[in-house]
């Protein structure tokens, strides 16, 4: 229960740093701080010590994934509204997982199945209705192709940190050099100016680096004690709370269709946690 809590709460950060990271008008500087930030908090932990040796291909595979899915994900905030990208992008991500990590050995109870069902058919319902505007489709091909790098990260990150001798040294890492990577690329794509931005832009952007490691620390502490399909789905029930924050900051509609949609998704998360041992 301990571990569904925190991959809960983990969820709820990812939604607030994804916030964030759309309210700045220049999604790539967003994301170029994010990753300053990021790699300025994980350089002093990092220092502490380096992952086993066992675990640097999947780190290093991790980093890869993560720099194209800022990528992706930067180029659906410009194309897509939050409430419509956010959902698809999150939302997709489990099931992927839920198969891949069946090929992998892992099983799932017919409960657990209908909990994962519940959360995907949920945020799929999140995503494509309420909306003030048909969604855009080019907006959804780039969300999709966002879940389906999560998806990646998510199953490379669960087996890596597995033999790692610990997340916290593996979490560092991986923040520390995806994180220069993405500074690096957006400076070299977009100029130095890219960083010369508002005070209240850095502190936004910056909230965000250190919310999005805090975030995805606990995901990668969860790997290392739970099955990789279930943690991927509770953490996707953050898109509630995208939704929530998408009616509160960006005036998005949330309508009973919708309500009901996050009430299917909370009652699968129920599912994937009956008999959790």
């Amino acid at each position: 229960m301990v571990t569904a809590l925190a991959v809960l709460l983990a969820g709820f950060l990812h939604a607030v740093w994804n916030a964030l990271a759309k309210a700045v008008p220049d999604r790539y500087t967003a994301f170029a701080i994010i990753g300053l930030a990021s790699a300025v908090v994980g350089l002093p932990l990092a220092l502490t010590g380096l992952p086993a040796a066992a675990a640097w291909p999947y780190l290093l595979a991790s980093v890869v994934i993560h720099v194209v899915y800022t990528l992706l994900l930067a180029r659906s905030y410009t194309l897509g509204d939050f409430s419509q990208v956010y959902p698809v992008a999150r939302g997709s991500a489990p099931l992927v997982v839920a198969l891949i990590a069946t090929l992998l050995g892992e099983r799932l109870s017919g409960t657990r199945l209908v909990g994962l069902a519940a959360v995907c058919g949920g945020l799929g319902v999140l995503a494509l209705v309420g909306q003030r505007a048909a969604p855009s489709w080019r907006a959804l091909g780039a969300a999709l192709a966002t879940g389906l790098s999560i998806a990646a990260y998510t199953v490379v990150d669960g087996l890596g940190v597995r033999v790692a001798d610990g997340a916290v040294g593996y979490t560092a890492w991986l923040f520390l050099v995806e994180g220069t990577l993405v500074v690096a690329g957006v400076v070299a794509l977009r100029g130095r100016r890219v960083l010369d931005a508002p005070c209240e832009v850095w502190a936004m952007s910056a909230t965000g680096g250190v919310i999005s490691m805090l975030a995805y620390g606990i995901v990668i502490w969860a790997q290392t004690r739970g099955a990789l399909a279930e943690i991927a789905a509770l953490r996707e029930t953050g898109v509630i709370w995208g939704a929530v924050i998408g009616v509160l900051f960006f005036g998005e509609r949330m309508g009973p269709r919708r309500v009901a949609a996050a009430v299917v998704v909370a009652g699968g998360v129920v599912l994937l946690n009956l008999h959790h041992t």
